[in-house]
């Protein structure tokens, strides 16, 4: 058996810094959230610089985000939502006159119309 006690022996020494106490949680008013939530929904909005900017965690800013969205109570704004949506109905007919329904507005045209004029007349009705 060997002797152990004449061996080199080696520590290693650890230390330990104390915990952090945990900060207390920042409650946040209901008008804060629906501010920031808002902003989020813009068309182009940065979700996570939004939510740094108020020194808030970004995964915080998206839970509330999430949470809008899923109630139904809130949607994001979409270019399209902007424009008012009018259908047009072309109806084909024998004759040489052509009828052009734009929403409540009826376009009644020859067949020998010159397609700028057309254009023209199209583009003030839509106007209107």
């Amino acid at each position: 058996m060997s002797d152990s006690v004449n061996q080199p022996r080696t520590f290693e020494v650890l230390t330990a810094a104390p915990v952090r106490a945990r900060r207390k949680p920042r409650d946040w008013p209901n008008e804060e959230k629906e501010r920031l939530i808002a902003e989020t929904l813009l068309p182009g909005a940065n979700v996570s610089a939004i939510a740094r900017a108020e020194g808030l965690d970004p995964s915080q800013l998206y839970g509330w985000r999430r949470k809008a969205l899923s109630s139904g109570l809130v949607a994001p704004l979409t270019e399209t939502a902007k424009k008012e949506v009018k259908f047009a109905r072309v109806e084909p007919v024998a004759s040489s006159a052509v009828k052009i329904v734009l929403g409540d507005v009826v376009v009644r045209v020859g067949g020998d119309i010159e397609s700028d004029h057309l254009v023209k007349i199209l583009r003030a009705v839509r106007k209107a």
